[in-house]
């Protein structure tokens, strides 16, 4: 495919639709003009490529808002009788008119004679005006397929029933439900399958298109898998030792814990930068795609029960946490207490047959007399939940959308919660690792991750995907 081949497409519709928050969505671009809430931002024809392995498969054209149709179709009502709509348009764009009072409706137009098809979006919040008839008979007159896309769909002020009906009295009946603020799953392969039963020519490129997208979706969603797997392992493999004399001094012992939360932290937050960046999202985006994901975020504290309270991930005794990982958790670690002789001597002799495993390194510790901190495996557990409502939000969030994303309480025996508990169960193995911590052994610039620590990533990666079964 070449890009003279792109099938090309005006996306039309009165000021302040949607119509370029539509197409950052489609082609998540998340730079792609400017969206605001102010009418008639679009000024000017520009056009932007959805690319199909590497090459432009379709390409769309934003166009300014229709924003006096009804004059313009009574200006065309005094040309030529016996003219065809289609030639009546072209007198009007060579007039002078064109290029004055009805410029924006001009390029409009003139772009709608060039392309092989539109989609008009239609935000069906708005009540069903006379002015939106005026813009429907304008675009079918210049003889090219439209596709209604109906925007903003999940409004409380929906008029949807009665944009059908006004639709489907111009004999526009194909209509696709997009909403951009909130795509439905499936709906771009439906925008572009219903698309094919009016390009029945280019209906194989269409096809084309849709499985490609459902391909891409596909991989995005087992790269985000794979990015949160690489959190929990590097979180997991975390370990810092301090001699007694130092654990004992509280000071020091807390400036021990609170450097451990800020890589925890820090690692959290990368982790989501990287899957913002994934699903078209930046950092810092308010101005051009409003994204406040939740207050806070920035600074949320994976150790606060609070903080995750306010987050809608629960910790504490009798949560969904505790019972869904029901492995042991230890923050802190001083030492190890095995109670009774025999308790001690078995231990010590499981430990050695296993050539001194994890419990034989901390009783080694102990007789050293170093305690050691980690990250404890509630930590982990609310680390992936939240990941991973992250990811699902994003999977169901269009450009348009200005309101926050809110993480939902896990719910026992629901697919994330199972998800996660087997991924931190997972994970453990990172324990007796903590060369497979992302910074290397402090900060060593030539860390390299260890084929070990991949397979187990790609394995935790696999654990993640049931969580969207759902």
């Amino acid at each position: 495919m070449t890009p003279e081949a792109a099938i090309r497409i005006a996306v039309v519709g009165h000021t302040n639709a949607g119509k370029t928050s539509l197409l950052r969505t489609l082609t998540r671009r998340v730079t792609f003009g400017e969206v605001s809430q102010r009418p008639g931002t679009t000024r000017h024809v520009e056009s932007v490529d959805l690319d199909v392995n590497g090459e432009a498969a379709v390409r769309f054209f934003d166009t300014p808002g229709l924003e006096d149709a009804v004059a313009l179709r009574e200006h065309l009502a005094g040309f030529v009788a016996g003219a065809t709509p289609p030639e009546r348009i072209r007198q009007f764009l060579q007039g002078p008119e064109a290029h004055g009072v009805f410029e924006q409706e001009a390029k409009v137009l003139r772009t709608m004679l060039d392309i092989d098809a539109a989609f008009l979006v239609i935000d069906v919040r708005e009540p069903v005006l006379p002015k939106f008839r005026d813009e429907i008979e304008l675009l079918n007159s210049c003889a090219r397929p439209v596709l209604p896309v109906l925007n903003f769909v999940r409004d409380a002020a929906s008029r949807e029933p009665a944009w059908k009906e006004l639709l489907s009295a111009y004999g526009l009946h194909v209509q696709v439900r997009f909403d951009a603020a909130a795509p439905f799953v499936g709906a771009e392969r439906d925008l572009y399958n219903d698309l094919a039963t009016l390009l029945r020519d280019r209906r194989d490129q269409l096809r084309g298109v849709a499985d490609f997208l459902d391909t891409e979706a596909a991989e995005r969603r087992q790269a985000a898998c794979t990015r949160i797997a690489g959190l929990l392992v590097d979180a997991a493999a975390i370990r810092r030792t301090v001699s007694a004399t130092e654990f004992a001094d509280a000071a020091r012992r807390e400036a021990l814990v609170t450097a451990l939360r800020k890589t925890v932290f820090d690692k959290a937050q990368r982790c989501t930068d990287d899957l913002l960046a994934l699903y078209g999202f930046r950092q810092g985006d308010a101005d051009e795609a409003p994204l406040p994901i939740v207050e806070g975020r920035w600074t949320l504290d994976f150790f606060s029960p609070e903080a995750m309270k306010d987050a809608g991930l629960r910790l504490g005794k009798g949560a969904v946490i505790g019972a869904a990982v029901g492995v042991v958790a230890d923050l802190a670690v001083a030492g190890i207490s095995l109670g009774a002789g025999a308790a001690l001597g078995g231990a010590i002799g499981g430990a050695m047959s296993q050539g001194w495993g994890p419990l034989g390194r901390k009783l080694a510790n102990k007789l050293r007399d170093v305690h050691e901190v980690t990250v404890e495996d509630g930590v982990l557990f609310t680390l992936v939940a939240w990941q991973l409502k992250l990811t699902q939000a994003l999977e169901q969030r269009g450009h348009a959308a200005t309101q926050r994303i809110t993480a939902q309480s896990p719910q026992d025996g629901d697919a994330p919660t199972r998800a996660a508990a087997a991924a931190v169960r997972g994970a453990q193995p990172a324990r007796n690792h903590p060369e497979w911590e992302s910074t290397g052994i402090a900060t060593r610039s030539f860390w390299r991750p260890s084929p070990q620590r991949e397979a187990l990533i790609a394995d935790i990666s696999r654990t993640l995907l049931p969580a969207f079964d759902a």
